[in-house]
């Protein structure tokens, strides 16, 4: 961001500044849950810029709670191991050695370099799992099939959240550090559950009453079949699109987990590309609409 503004107008600058105070004001104090995924966590220049955008909204006094996804370092670590990876419905199947790959790259590699990032950025960011503080309950997740619902899929050792218990990240918040949560849940006899991180943002968005809940993605937002951005997108029109088979899928869990926040109190949910520099700034400091918003009504 500084190499961005230095090319501008000092006045400019300051009117940039300025615009972003009603935002500030009105964000001040909030929850803020974000999904962080895609090119904006593959790409070095993006990885700065998101931990700066986390750290600086942390500094103005909103409370960033980051929620992080991992597929492709997972694909990767499979590819290493001669493994290759399964998907149903858009849901990874997931057996006991894919779990095992899962948790070192999740809660090992990927959180600790998130962690990292935000830390180098000025913020105090901690990493943790859904074990940590009891915080996600799981159960093996029932697949049913999309188009038979009489065909259930076994998917392994891929979790349905039972509960969230937040109290490890408020108060974590409250003590001016930025929540990194993989999305790793555990059973009732102890076991693992690798969970949708679309789905874990979304859940947590609700439990923590959050104001706002953006998923950075590697798309524009929600297309239609066009190929056009929709930008405002109420509960009625998302039906008609998972019906009309418009959202399909890996947009599948990201967009029933953004509307069930929406239907449940989360202020306001953004799909947003996280493939453009200081997405979240953008999204959070601005008026101008990058992505979907999706709305309850």
């Amino acid at each position: 961001m500084a190499d961005t503004l230095s090319n501008i107008d000092p006045r400019d600058k300051a009117e940039i500044l300025a615009q972003a105070l009603p935002y500030i004001r009105r964000f001040h104090g909030k929850t803020l849950v974000i999904k962080y995924g895609g090119n904006a966590m593959t790409d070095p220049a993006l990885q700065a810029d998101f931990a700066e955008d986390v750290v600086l909204l942390k500094l103005v006094g909103m409370n960033p709670v980051v929620v992080h996804g991992g597929g492709p370092q997972i694909e990767t670590a499979l590819n290493r191991l001669g493994k290759k990876g399964e998907f149903v419905q858009g849901m990874r199947v997931t057996d006991a050695e894919t779990m095992e790959v899962v948790e070192w790259v999740l809660a090992g590699e990927v959180q600790q370099d998130i962690v990292g990032l935000i830390n180098q950025a000025g913020g105090k960011a901690v990493g943790l799992t859904g074990r940590d503080g009891g915080m996600i309950r799981a159960q093996k997740l029932r697949m049913l099939d999309a188009k038979d619902p009489s065909i259930e899929h076994d998917v392994g050792q891929v979790g349905d959240i039972v509960s969230i218990d937040p109290s490890v990240v408020k108060a974590l918040q409250d003590d001016a550090f930025i929540p990194v949560v993989s999305p790793i849940g555990f059973g009732e006899h102890n076991e693992s559950y690798n969970i949708n991180a679309d789905v874990v943002a979304s859940k947590l968005a609700i439990v923590l009453g959050a104001e706002k809940l953006v998923l950075l993605t590697n798309t524009p937002g929600v297309l239609n079949k066009a190929g056009e951005l929709l930008t405002d997108l109420s509960a009625r029109e998302i039906d008609a699109l998972f019906a009309d088979g418009t959202i399909s899928g890996g947009m599948l869990p990201k967009i029933s987990g953004a509307l069930e926040a929406a239907k449940s109190g989360v202020h306001a949910v953004h799909i947003i590309d996280g493939r453009v520099p200081h997405a979240l700034l953008l999204e959070i400091l601005t008026d101008q609409a990058f992505g979907t918003m999706i709305r309850s009504h």
